[in-house]
């Protein structure tokens, strides 16, 4: 993909999440909303790298990997607005989207993404085939006992995984550096003969060429990946969160310099790839057309009470 259409793909994923955003005030969306606004050049780089047939197994904030893994739009939001169109007939919700077809899913369960996605990497080499599996961490589900049981096995097995952590500096409350015992999250790769980067996760720019040294390298049978992307969430760690235990002037400083839209779109106008004016359009198609979705989204009925029992495994 040129940065132009990682652009345009970034758009699409922050007017996605802001469609979202006007389903919690009206009770359309139930629990809680995780967004990954600010983060959209992770998720933004994966498309174009990963095959439809690898894994991807996300978490609680999952919209932006779904999008990237070419997860129908208009299924995903009917599903995160619990309606019987969407991907799981609106039984999963925003944190539990399946799309077979993509072989992509989410866990709200911290942590809980990798064994999952470990067990796909462990199918893929029993198969003999040259998938690979990825797990989307954050810097909290880093300090879990799965993140590392999960490695110390693909790393003993040579297994296709890929790690990607999302360090947006904060598990919920707690400060990433004040419970970690290294600098960064990837140099722990070496105690799993892994392979292991740390890169700035706010300019796709950044993150292309190692995330597909990552993929490379778990899809060549050389084992698993880390790949630690700092970024910075813009909002609260869910819609509601209090966001007290970051100073108003962090945020401020982190959205005028952090935001992966507004770095992208200086790069595009400096390179002479487009104009302000023309990414100004391309910015408002973005979100009217996003709207439209989202209007035409709430015309879906929602579940048909009387099948609340189908779908059960017992």
């Amino acid at each position: 993909m040129e940065l132009l259409e990682h652009y345009k793909l970034m758009l699409t994923m922050r007017h996605f999440e802001e469609a979202c955003l006007k389903g919690v005030p009206t009770g359309e969306i139930h629990g809680e909303l995780h967004t990954g606004i600010g983060q959209e050049a992770i998720g933004g780089a994966m498309a174009g790298i990963l095959r439809r047939t690898d894994a991807l197994v996300s978490t609680h904030r999952n919209h932006l990997h779904a999008i990237a893994k070419g997860v129908r739009l208009k299924p995903l939001l009917a599903e995160i607005f619990e309606r019987s169109t969407g991907l799981c007939k609106g039984r999963g919700g925003h944190m539990h989207p399946f799309d077979l077809e993509n072989n992509f899913s989410a866990t709200g369960i911290v942590g809980s993404a990798i064994p999952v996605a470990l067990g796909y990497a462990y199918a893929f080499a029993v198969e003999g085939n040259t998938n690979i599996a990825v797990a989307m961490a954050g810097d909290g589900a880093a300090n879990t006992g799965a993140f590392h049981e999960s490695m110390n096995i693909a790393g003993a097995w040579k297994l296709p995984l890929v790690i990607i952590i999302e360090n947006n500096q904060y598990a919920i409350s707690v400060k990433s550096k004040t419970v970690s015992a290294t600098p960064t999250l990837s140099e722990r790769a070496g105690a799993y003969s892994a392979w292991g980067a740390t890169v700035d996760g706010s300019d796709i720019t950044n993150v292309i060429p190692p995330l597909e040294q990552a993929v490379e390298h778990a899809r060549t049978g050389n084992g698993p990946a880390i790949l630690e992307a700092t970024c910075y969430r813009f909002r609260g760690h869910y819609e509601g969160d209090h966001d007290s235990y970051r100073s108003q002037e962090e945020k401020s400083r982190a959205q005028e310099s952090q935001d992966p839209l507004e770095i992208t779109r200086c790069q595009l106008i400096q390179a002479g790839i487009a104009t302000d004016s023309e990414l100004q359009t391309f910015a408002q198609e973005s979100k009217q057309d996003m709207l439209a979705l989202l209007e035409s989204v709430r015309r879906d009925p929602a579940p048909d009470p009387s099948e609340v029992f189908k779908y059960l495994y017992c």
